[in-house]
């Protein structure tokens, strides 16, 4: 992969980002900070798109060489795991819990739902990567203390949360996507009339008996809770 490629498919060596220290450099204080440099990354994919962010475009934000931005990240794989632990400092982890696990668990999953919303690059940015950065971890670690009433093993805990937080990223990768096709209102009406056409033609019922079951609310947040509470409610701890 070239240094401005594609996400790899875990992302950066975890042990070589988090792990080790940074060597003491020699002659004139350095001009940028990693922070700093992930921070204007953050802002231009919030803007404008995990697209926009190349080392090359974050390099001119920061008004630093390309080159000098290696040795802070050293490359494109590094940038998007300091991206997704940056924001990750935004999640509370060490929130009271109630020790009802399903009402704690379901919190954590607004609060991420709330967080992607704020970084809608992040879906796609999670999607192939596994982030073990601090922030990522300290709020793993208030997820698991959630779930400790439950009994399960560790192995079996991890699944969960890893379960929830698959579930709460693919939902807003959707709640977006749709968010962006729904804007037209007649493209919402051409729906509505064509979905009413099919289940009135005879040979769809079970599609035409759902559609005329009570409407619920629709509104993104009562959508998510529903699903969210559907997924939560169902999980077998036994």
């Amino acid at each position: 992969m070239t240094r401005d490629g594609g996400p790899g498919a875990l992302g950066a060596d975890p042990e070589e980002l988090w792990l080790s220290r940074a060597r003491p450099r020699r002659g004139r204080k350095p001009a940028f900070s990693r922070e700093a440099i992930t921070a204007a990354a953050v802002a231009l994919a919030d803007a404008e798109g995990l697209e926009a962010v190349t080392m090359r475009r974050v390099a001119s934000e920061v008004g630093a060489g390309v080159m000098s931005l290696y040795s802070y990240a050293r490359d494109k794989d590094t940038l998007l795991d300091l991206m997704i632990d940056h924001v990750s400092g935004e999640l509370p982890a060490d929130g009271a819990l109630t020790g009802d696990w399903r009402t704690d668990f379901k919190v954590i999953g607004h609060l991420q739902r709330a967080l992607m919303l704020r970084h809608p690059w992040l879906p796609a940015a999670l999607f192939a990567r596994r982030p073990l950065g601090p922030n990522v971890l300290a709020f793993l670690e208030h997820a698991l203390a959630a779930l400790r009433p439950t009994g399960l093993d560790g192995a079996a805990k991890l699944e969960v949360f890893s379960q929830l937080t698959a579930f709460v990223s693919g939902h807003v990768a959707h709640e977006i996507a749709q968010a962006a096709a729904t804007q037209s209102p007649d493209r919402a009406a051409a729906e509505a009339r064509y979905l009413a056409a099919v289940a009135a033609d005879g040979h769809h019922p079970e599609l035409a008996e759902a559609l005329s079951a009570p409407g619920r609310p629709l509104t993104p947040e009562a959508t998510f809770t529903r699903f969210l509470n559907r997924l939560i409610d169902g999980l077998d701890t036994s």
